[in-house]
């Protein structure tokens, strides 16, 4: 029998991407899992993607009246997972305040927020998804580089706090996602080829390859207070 079997999981930004991979991934293992995001439509769709027990809310984590009141009411979960985030990237100098705003309050407030309210049990897992820019800066991406240093951090001293709930982060590098759907084809193609050929893994990761680290800190009883890097060798690079 699988260690997730009638575990109910929450992954917040369960609607695409890593998230999407992540919540198919523990349903696949037995799991009960409760997809969360802002978008009624994305989450309808992604349900229908994902074979087991799943369920979905909408749920905007820059909404703190929001969280408040879903938690209020959500009862316990075993194991939950971060990935929702917009945030809006550039050079220091160039990006708007508001934009730099926005992004902290996506990616490491909404975290936050619902880190602090949510019931998870003894044993339990609390897992984010950062980013390799907080080893490997950028000076076209200076804010993400922080923000995702701030989230590892968070993560180590709820990893403290929290206790016995394990608390951990998932680092994940270049990953093929819908967030670049934005570019063409080719160039989103062109990119991709450019970033394999200089990373050691010689491949772009893929959504499955960091849904395969959450899951792995999920269900490692040993595993807090950790960082994962899942990025090809990138931070080495």
């Amino acid at each position: 029998m699988s260690k997730l079997e009638s575990a109910k999981v929450l992954v917040v930004g369960g609607s695409s991407g890593i998230g999407l991979a992540t919540a198919k991934a523990f349903a696949e293992q037995g799991a009960h899992v409760v997809i969360a995001s802002r978008s009624a439509a994305k989450l309808e769709t992604a349900v229908a993607q994902i074979a087991g027990k799943v369920t979905h809310v909408v749920l905007d984590t820059t909404d703190e009246a929001a969280v408040e009141a879903f938690f209020a009411t959500s009862g316990q979960f075993d194991h939950v997972v971060i990935s929702a985030a917009q945030t809006p990237g550039g050079p220091a100098r160039k990006l708007p305040l508001q934009d730099a705003y926005t992004a902290m309050n996506s990616k490491f407030w909404g975290a936050y927020r619902v880190a602090r309210l949510v019931d998870i049990a003894p044993g339990g897992s609390l897992t984010f998804v950062s980013g390799f820019l907080s080893v490997r800066p950028s000076g076209g991406s200076v804010l993400q580089g922080a923000i995702n240093a701030a989230l590892e951090a968070l993560a180590r001293g709820l990893a403290l706090e929290l206790a016995p709930v394990r608390v951990n982060t998932v680092s994940p590098g270049l990953i093929a996602t819908p967030l670049w759907d934005k570019l063409d084809a080719q160039a989103r193609q062109t990119m991709y080829d450019g970033a394999a050929a200089r990373l050691p893994a010689r491949r772009v990761g893929q959504a499955e390859d960091v849904a395969n680290a959450v899951v792995y800190l999920a269900t490692t009883p040993f595993a807090t207070g950790s960082t994962v890097l899942v990025d090809g060798g990138g931070a080495i690079a």
